[in-house]
């Protein structure tokens, strides 16, 4: 402790150049300080200061040396708030950034956090555009795909599975496609990004060589509800997560097809700017959506219950 304090009595003078404003910072006499800082150089068997009677200033070895110092004690301090902090009861408004569709992810484990933390205001903006988490204030975002701002934190929650799905009365007008090549005798009903305006790939392999798919579109729209929504009316075919399906596919109204023939799973991240300091109401909505939403696995029509049809699988 005699030493931490010594590096201390070190830093101060350095910064503020003398002993006696280093003194009042810290609350020690000016000889005290003197007296700190001398000991430290007997320690080091290193001169820090060149001592005149009107002033003293860093030697070479003071001045590498307090360079060192100020990284150790700025990180004893942060430290010491992230303690504070961390005791702290989380509290006030939080803001979260999510995508549209992510609140059936959402909403049911949300009751949970609130029960566990009811002075944590949250304010959730369900939106598909892309957000700056810091020019906008945003303190939590939940986002997919590719995390190209160094500015953010980033945890890994559940993957990402997109399925193709169609209504059993489509499939039962239209045909059940069994490989993706059957897609071109059948009507799409296709996402388009709000952020860039492009139409949403479906996820198929295919064979090295193979013609590209011409799918004759019935409907385009930005919303992946209403997308939802067409294709269980039987509109066509469409494209969407996991999560979204569950419920269609369990009660029948939707069927997949060629499960064997999708790409692999993506990921959902959640998202934070990388402060030195993070405020309990992060940390703790950070932890609670972790371990709440994630999975080791989709809500594939291979990992899921029998009550979730999947038809048109090659073989």
């Amino acid at each position: 402790m005699d030493q931490l304090n010594g590096l201390a009595a070190f830093v101060r003078t350095a910064d503020l150049g003398s002993f006696v404003a280093a003194g009042r910072v810290l609350g020690l006499s000016a000889s005290a300080v003197g007296k700190a800082v001398t000991t430290l150089e007997r320690q080091l068997g290193v001169r820090l200061f060149q001592r005149s009677t009107r002033s003293i200033r860093l030697t070479e070895e003071g001045r590498l040396f307090h360079e060192r110092c100020r990284r150790v004690l700025d990180d004893l301090e942060d430290a010491q708030a992230s303690l504070a902090e961390a005791v702290a009861t989380p509290r006030g408004r939080l803001r979260l950034s999510v995508p549209l569709v992510s609140y059936h992810l959402l909403l049911p484990v949300l009751p949970a956090f609130i029960r566990l933390y009811p002075e944590v205001e949250l304010d959730l903006d369900f939106n598909d555009r892309i957000v700056d988490l810091i020019e906008e204030g945003v303190d939590v975002a939940i986002r997919s795909g590719n995390l190209p701002d160094s500015r953010l934190m980033s945890r890994a929650l559940r993957p990402l599975q997109m399925l193709l799905c169609a209504s059993p009365a489509y499939l039962a007008e239209h045909g059940v496609p069994k490989t993706p090549q059957d897609l071109c005798g059948h009507l799409g009903i296709r996402f388009r990004f709000p952020n860039s305006g492009k139409i949403q790939n479906w996820p198929l392999t295919l064979p090295a060589g193979a013609p590209e798919l011409v799918v004759r579109t019935s409907m385009v729209c930005n919303n992946m509800e209403a997308l939802r929504g067409a294709t269980l009316s039987g509109l066509g075919i469409g494209c969407m997560p996991d999560f979204l399906a569950r419920s269609p596919l369990a009660e029948g109204t939707l069927s997949t097809v060629l499960g064997d023939h999708i790409d692999g799973p993506g990921q959902f991240h959640l998202l934070w700017p990388s402060n030195r300091h993070l405020s309990p109401k992060v940390r703790v909505l950070v932890d609670f959506l972790t371990e709440a939403l994630f999975a080791d696995s989709c809500d594939s029509p291979a990992t899921t219950t029998n009550a979730h049809r999947s038809v048109g699988a090659a073989g």
